[in-house]
């Protein structure tokens, strides 16, 4: 499954804040340094998604707040359960 993502860095926490403009946002409390926003990313879809971290893949924009993500091992619909959408 593929999806894109908008990443606000440097939130005061981590969050899934729901659909905007047509992407999934996420706020995210890691700075876009050091790919460490990147890997909170993949991180926190891991674990909302109940896949393992190396199922989760940046796919596009690895430098840019909108992003194409791809996670592996779960439908569109069993996404929208897990993320509350």
């Amino acid at each position: 499954m593929t999806f894109a993502v908008r990443v606000v860095p440097r939130a005061s926490r981590n969050a899934i804040e729901g659909e905007h403009g047509g992407a999934l946002k996420i706020r995210l409390t890691a700075p876009p340094v050091d790919d460490r926003a990147n890997d909170a990313l993949r991180r926190l879809l891991a674990e909302r998604l109940n896949v393992p971290v190396a199922a989760v893949r940046i796919v596009m924009g690895e430098t840019r707040r909108t992003k194409r993500v791809s996670v592996a091992g779960i439908t569109r619909a069993q996404a929208i359960k897990a993320l509350g959408l």
